[in-house]
């Protein structure tokens, strides 16, 4: 028996997506945690705060200090005292913290996300970290948000690099789930790979343009892409279509201060070169060394890290690789889904030769 959550109980998309979501609020929350983060997205929360005041609900509303920390899930959850809701409003972080805190609560929880840049507004994870901000696990939870609501017109506002980071972490569903999952013979998991490389094939032709036109068509697509088919690709794959290398990549990575100011898809792109270096340099992959190829100038063209130093590591001492890929390392750690043994001196060299031309003889 395998258990899939696959999908939020209602999705509304397009543009103006949150007037329309107004006239559902009352049937799903009377009183509810209206959770952000971001200073940007300040006078943003605060029109939500009063649309939704004005449907008749009595709004708290509450701020995120940290990432989706215990920390900040103890004081939300005293906060949250005689609320019957969570409204998170935001990026991954806020959106992972209001799933979590809704899930601890046996509250009602529905999602806005105010870019593309991660499905976590879709999905029955939570991502938990320090509160200095590195990774330290993943939470699975008992449903998918009751609404998300993905309002074309609010996403537009956010940083075209959102979008960019978006479509690196959602390319990396086809590099990880192909490898975990493709052997299957599970008709669910078969499907999720499938579109997972369908998705992945649709960014590599469409993200050009969505980025350099963000009322094309394309960017509808490929920004529903990101933020939403990702999401049915986990939900339809369970846990049984795992992430892989690039995930655990980008664990390891937060482990390092000095990668705190990139976002989750920067660090997980990065980690998709990772990880096809490993299957070149220890699986002997010669696929994986040209798909590598092909990967690295579009993701120059999106603007998206490539390198160490891309990633403001460049300075990083040996030691501290050295911790980042014996987190990434560790027994519980994703990235032993490869078919093949990966050390941390394995681990260091691919970290250190991503970009790499071709393998040393």
């Amino acid at each position: 028996m395998h258990r899939h959550a696959i999908a939020p109980a209602r999705v509304l998309r397009g543009p103006g997506a949150w007037s329309e979501a107004l006239e559902l609020l009352p049937t799903l929350v009377q009183r509810p945690l209206l959770l952000g983060r971001s200073a940007a997205t300040g006078a943003l929360r605060r029109r939500l705060h009063d649309d939704a005041a004005a449907m008749g609900l009595t709004i708290r509303p509450a701020v995120l200090e940290h990432d989706c920390c215990e920390r900040d899930l103890s004081r939300l959850a005293a906060e949250a005292a005689g609320c019957d809701g969570v409204i998170a409003v935001g990026g991954g972080k806020v959106l992972d913290a209001g799933k979590l805190l809704a899930h601890r609560l046996g509250l009602a929880c529905l999602t806005v996300p105010t870019s593309a840049a991660t499905c976590a507004g879709w999905t029955a994870l939570a991502n938990l970290y320090s509160a200095a901000g590195a990774f330290e696990g993943d939470v699975a939870l008992a449903r998918c948000p009751d609404l998300l609501v993905f309002d074309h017109d609010l996403v537009r506002q956010a940083p075209a690099r959102t979008l960019a980071s978006g479509v690196a972490d959602a390319m990396a569903k086809w590099y990880e789930a192909s490898v975990s999952s493709g052997a299957s013979d599970d008709g669910l998991v078969q499907q999720a790979v499938q579109m997972a490389r369908v998705l992945r094939d649709q960014l590599l032709q469409e993200a050009r343009e969505a980025l350099a036109d963000p009322h094309s068509p394309a960017w509808v697509r490929v920004a529903e892409g990101c933020a939403l088919t990702a999401g049915v690709i986990g939900g339809i794959g369970g846990a049984r279509c795992r992430t892989v290398a690039a995930h655990a990549v980008h664990n390891g990575l937060t482990q390092l201060a000095a990668s705190h100011g990139q976002l989750h898809g920067e660090k997980v792109g990065f980690g998709i070169l990772v990880q096809l270096r490993l299957e070149e340099l220890v699986g002997g992959s010669g696929l994986a060394a040209q798909a590598r190829r092909q990967l690295i100038p579009f993701f120059r063209e999106l603007g998206l890290p490539t390198s160490l130093a891309d990633l403001g590591l460049g300075g990083a001492s040996l030691e501290e690789l050295t911790a980042a890929a014996a987190f990434a390392c560790r027994p519980s750690s994703d990235l032993h889904h490869l078919p093949f043994a990966v050390a941390v001196p394995d681990l260091l060299a691919a970290l250190v030769s991503a970009t790499a031309e071709r393998q040393p003889a």
